[in-house]
């Protein structure tokens, strides 16, 4: 059974940090690129960081260019994102995504994690 299971996130300052977490399991890991994608109220989900399979490539969208990171650990199946200096702006349920282009696209969902920036 395929699972991505986020945590890490909850309520910060802004200007603060927060590192999420995302586990996987039931699926090899390390062949799949994984993502970050955000979703506020009213608004779309969009791609926040994606990280290649091997961890070599990255890509971020430019709202947060220099202030997160996205990593991996394959050999924990776990992707993280370090958020930095954070806005009320990146408020969002934040979920998981890993994907895979292997004859047909394998694709799955983390069940997603509340970040709230407020003072």
């Amino acid at each position: 059974q395929v699972q991505l299971v986020e945590s890490g996130g909850g309520l910060v300052q802004p200007g603060g940090s927060l590192r999420l977490s995302c586990a996987g399991s039931g699926f090899s890991f390390s062949n799949y690129a994984m993502s970050w994608y955000r979703q506020a109220p009213g608004k779309e989900r969009e791609l926040v960081a994606a990280i290649s399979s091997a961890g070599g490539s990255t890509n971020y969208a430019d709202s947060v260019k220099g202030r997160f990171t996205i990593s991996r650990d394959n050999a924990k199946s776990t992707v993280y994102l370090q958020m930095n200096s954070l806005n009320p702006e990146d408020t969002a349920v934040y979920y998981c995504n890993a994907e895979l282009l292997w004859g047909r696209k394998y694709n799955y969902w983390g069940q997603g994690t509340q970040v709230t920036v407020s003072s």
